[in-house]
């Protein structure tokens, strides 16, 4: 139990680890997906728009790491700060070094077990709740957007015939809003949509389950949060507990003897009060 709560101790912010871990993998698929279909316009402006978002998470990242740190030069060398700086700029060369980030979390995997850090993550589930979500949404808008392109491309009737209306129309659709100025035309579109909405429905259902636990649930206690007593403070308590049971003693015993006085004052025969025949 000590070693269990030990782990979840050292382990403490693994959702984000793990939040930003999933993040660099999709970026590292995105480069081996620009490589091998350079010759897509389509295709590069899906994964550009994705690597837009992206962007600002990585540098919010590093920015988030530098200003904990202590010292800052630890993580900024021996942590590979350097290369979270680099990879999170907006040039395609550094974005490999997005491979460090991926580091950090091997080493947790190395250190505490797949096993443990399943558990620890399955238990904070509800916390880890909106990066789970997030993620998810990234992967939907890109796979859902690059699908449909897919679908739609050899339909003369297309009117998603563009990365930018492919994006627009997973994003609307995810929503559940559906403005219907876009909309697939072929079979394959179709089930990419009906997969694209149902992916929609659980996600806002889950940011939904969340927001409302996060405004409605009350605050739980934490054991850290409990004001610890010394034992000064508790032998104090004590005393004064005492004093209270001694004077509740007393009063007792006085109402006792004022029953015993009015029981004593009572007539002990009601003879007196009796007629003659």
């Amino acid at each position: 139990m000590a070693r269990a709560k030990a782990i979840d101790q050292q382990t403490e912010g693994l959702g984000y680890e793990l939040f930003i871990a999933a993040l660099s993998v999709l970026s590292i698929v995105n480069i081996v997906l620009a490589n091998l279909f350079a010759k897509d316009e389509n295709l590069q402006v899906v994964l550009d728009t994705i690597n837009l978002v992206l962007t600002p998470i990585f540098l919010g990242d590093f920015i988030w790491r530098l200003l904990k740190s202590k010292p800052k030069s630890a993580y900024f060398l021996r942590e590979f700060g350097w290369a979270d700086l680099l990879s999170s700029l907006p040039f395609p060369n550094t974005k490999i070094l997005r491979l460090f980030r991926l580091w950090r979390v091997a080493r947790l995997f190395i250190r505490f077990g797949a096993g443990n850090l399943w558990r620890i993550f399955l238990s904070h589930r509800a916390d880890n709740a909106l990066l789970t979500v997030a993620f998810l949404m990234v992967c939907v808008v890109e796979f859902g957007s690059l699908a449909v392109l897919g679908a739609e491309r050899s339909s003369p009737d297309a009117n998603i015939t563009s990365a930018r209306d492919a994006i627009w129309w997973t994003y609307v659709t995810i929503t559940t809003v559906g403005y219907g100025d876009r909309y697939p035309v072929t079979n394959t579109g179709r089930i990419v949509g009906m997969l694209v909405m149902t992916a929609g429905v659980g996600l806002f259902g889950t940011l939904a389950g969340f927001l409302s636990n996060l405004f409605l649930a009350p605050a739980a206690k934490t054991e850290e949060e409990a004001p610890a007593q010394s034992p000064t403070d508790a032998r104090a308590r004590v005393a004064e507990i005492r004093r209270a049971l001694d004077a509740q003693q007393r009063a007792m015993a006085d109402l006792v003897g004022e029953l015993d006085e009015i029981e004593k004052a009572l007539p002990t025969s009601t003879s007196s009060g009796a007629r003659e025949p």
